[in-house]
């Protein structure tokens, strides 16, 4: 069976799952995601800057966004040093150590992202705008 028939199997063959193919289709949706809540970020930071003080929650709002897309930033240097040392020594055993301080570090950092983001959307009354119309407003 050659490399290939992952991709497009011969007629009459059962079709397999390509590991490296989806891992590679994972990533890149993983990192959509990411800048998209990056983007949401930047975003509600604007809305709540322009606001003002007129923004009922404008101090902590600020804060939580602005460590949120800090954190984010962090994590995308975290990563990016994960995949350096994954491409260059992860075979040595030190570089192996130090890739998985890396990786839970940035498992923790990630967990704290999301805590955050579930913050910012409780204390964000613009929100209130798509409720109207449901019973949820």
């Amino acid at each position: 069976m050659s490399s290939t028939a992952a991709i497009a199997p011969e007629p009459g063959t059962p079709k397999t799952l390509d590991a490296n193919r989806y891992a590679t289709k994972k990533t890149i949706a993983q990192g959509m995601l990411d800048i998209a809540l990056l983007t949401a970020n930047a975003s509600q930071l604007k809305y709540v800057l322009q606001a003002g003080s007129k923004h009922e929650f404008y101090s902590l709002m600020v804060g939580l966004i602005s460590t949120s897309i800090v954190l984010q930033g962090v994590m995308g240097v975290l990563f990016l040093s994960l995949n350096l040392l994954r491409d260059c020594r992860l075979h040595q055993q030190s570089y192996r150590a130090s890739a998985l301080v890396i990786n839970y570090i940035a498992l923790a950092l990630s967990v704290v992202v999301t805590a955050l983001n579930l913050l910012i959307s409780a204390f964000d009354p613009s929100l209130g705008h798509f409720l109207k119309g449901t019973d949820l407003a």
